[in-house]
């Protein structure tokens, strides 16, 4: 059992599964992450193209199957498409075996400019075996055990190969929503064995900000056209913020005023739960007569949202204009938030079933303040991106809690776009930095994670550096891993002072790295992320993607580089001391 890190006080930004934001990927458009810094990147020129690149790369994993671990009984079902600087092309894939969907079987074909194979990442070690056979358990069973594990409404039951942690299996998976056993009654995923009736999963579809250990105690304690093909043309507004001051904000404008949905970024709304625990995107709608919204004060309902509205814009801003990425999912859709969720929760997270990002008022004793800052809100999103990406995946012990390599990725990266959108926005009341939640008022850390020096975070017992007992850790302590590594990847190691915080970042063995800047560190994850992770990924498999990222951008032996291989050895993570691999990399 994997309960050490239970006993930790972990306060906890959410991870989302790949079933948060949803399996639509397929229809994901074709992005290109590899435009110049700071300009929107390029589609490909025609759907035609992509047709071509797709094809020629399902044609090199039939053809390199031993490679590729692609059989005779596999279908491919395109998830991505992504083209690097110099023409690589990285096709990622959903494996299906006798047509039914392969959990864990994610592979990305890397081809060369010309179309030619070059390379896999693979999510399995080996290819899926599982005979054509009918499944012992009838759907309907299957369908009560979920019911009845989870507490709630069972959908339909999906067969599926279960072949995550490298099982193999015929199941159903079961989506349950109003269920009694997940926080504020939300949705859970059971996976069954169709054979023997075994459950082989059973996770939340969405997780809390807060450590699932402390959500009891904390309880207790009190323009261009959106996916929808709506006009772009907006109002402009004004907001005074809790955490950004006053910011403009783009409206709607009504028969009797305005509200809080912004058509130029996909129609994004706020809207106001009172207090309640919706498992559908609902609440009140916010309304102004003068388009002018909140008070810089949590006494007015409308400055939450305020600062929901400008944080999820700016999120999107970022990935636009950074990496040319057009909303979570790529396919210009925007994002719908509910404030004021629950009764004095300390918890934002992205909740699966309403299909919105919900934001509690925060009133405890370690977030006494509601939690809608713009680096919580940046990294709630950024899980939907992994999701719609890498889908890296946590697991999940008998308690509930996320643990393992992967799901520490997953943490971490959420982490470091949050810093990028915070410096991409660059609030003059909410200075950009390499903490995550300073904003939110807390008592005994005054941040909650630092990417300069994770062991400063005592709460969740952050970490630095690797050694081959982090594989187990808690996801948010194992975070810092990663968040280290891209921090001296960006900045070096020497002690610097950035918007009046100083940083002194301690290295394995005292290394020095010299940092190549936070943008160009930023594309390398971005790239990795994009055209080389999978759902296993572990760190040693995000050095490797990182490395493969600087190479198609700068060049193999390049400053940026020998600057990646720098700042992975700087947290102990070497090419020396990769562990047999639990993931599946290059």
């Amino acid at each position: 059992m994997h309960s050490s890190h239970l006993r930790r006080l972990a306060i906890a930004l959410a991870v989302t599964t790949a079933a948060t934001i949803g399996a639509e990927a397929a229809a994901t458009a074709f992005p290109s992450s590899a435009a110049p810094l700071g300009a929107p990147t390029a589609s490909v020129s025609s759907e035609t193209d992509r047709k071509a690149t797709v094809e020629a790369a399902r044609a090199a994993a039939y053809a390199h199957s031993p490679a590729t671990g692609v059989g005779k009984h596999d279908t491919l079902e395109t998830a991505d498409v992504v083209v690097g600087r110099n023409g690589v092309q990285h096709v990622r894939f959903l494996l299906h075996h006798y047509g039914k969907e392969v959990l864990g079987g994610d592979l990305i074909i890397h081809l060369d400019a010309h179309s030619a194979y070059q390379d896999v990442t693979r999510g399995l070690s080996r290819q899926v075996e599982i005979p054509a056979t009918a499944a012992r358990l009838s759907a309907e069973q299957a369908r009560a055990k979920a019911a009845a594990l989870a507490q709630g409404d069972a959908g339909a039951a999906q067969l599926v190969v279960d072949a995550r942690s490298e099982r193999q299996a015929l199941a159903y998976r079961v989506s349950v929503t109003g269920s009694r056993t997940a926080e504020n009654k939300g949705g859970r995923t059971v996976v069954v064995d169709a054979t023997t009736g075994t459950v082989l999963s059973n996770e939340e579809d969405s997780e809390a900000f807060v450590h699932r250990a402390l959500r009891t105690p904390l309880r207790e304690r009190n323009g261009k056209v959106g996916a929808a093909g709506q006009s772009t043309a907006g109002e402009v507004g004004q907001g005074r913020s809790l955490y950004s001051g006053t910011v403009p904000l783009t409206t709607t404008r009504t028969g009797s005023g305005f509200t809080l949905k912004d058509p130029s970024h996909g129609n994004t709304e706020v809207r106001d739960a009172n207090g309640q625990t919706p498992n559908r995107f609902t609440g009140t709608k916010f309304t102004s007569t003068d388009n002018k919204w909140g008070n810089g004060r949590t006494g007015d309902r409308a400055t939450a949202a305020v600062d929901a509205l400008f944080g999820v814009t700016s999120t999107l801003d970022f990935y636009q204009k950074t990496f040319g990425r057009d909303g979570l999912k790529n396919d210009g859709a925007g994002v719908r938030a509910l404030v004021h969720y629950g009764d004095h929760q300390e918890g934002a997270f992205w909740d699966s079933t309403c299909g919105c990002m919900v934001f509690g008022d925060g009133g405890g004793k370690d977030f006494p303040t509601p939690l809608v800052a713009l680096d919580v809100t940046a990294h709630e999103l950024t899980h939907g991106v992994v999701a719609q990406t890498a889908r890296l995946r946590a697991r999940v012990d008998s308690g509930g809690s996320q643990y393992g390599e992967p799901g520490a990725l997953n943490e971490s990266l959420a982490d470091i776009f949050a810093v990028g959108a915070e410096f991409a926005t660059d609030n003059p009341h909410n200075p950009p930095n390499y903490l995550i939640g300073e904003r939110l008022g807390m008592n005994k850390q005054k941040f909650l994670r630092s990417l300069a020096d994770p062991a400063l975070d005592k709460l969740e017992g952050g970490v630095g550096e690797w050694d081959p007992k982090q594989y187990d850790c808690e996801v948010h302590a194992g975070s810092g891993i990663s968040s280290h590594a891209f921090y001296l990847l960006a900045e070096g190691s020497k002690p610097k002072t950035i918007n009046g915080i100083h940083y002194n970042s301690r290295t394995h063995g005292g290394m020095k790295v010299e940092g190549i800047g936070r943008d160009k560190a930023l594309q390398i994850f971005y790239d990795a992320l994009t055209g080389h992770m999978v759902h296993n990924t572990d760190f040693h498999g995000a050095r490797q993607a990182t490395l493969q990222a600087a190479t198609e951008r700068y060049g193999q032996g390049s400053a940026e580089y020998e600057a990646v291989d720098r700042a992975w050895a700087a947290v102990n993570v070497t090419e020396a001391n990769t562990p047999q691999r639990r993931g599946i990399g290059h």
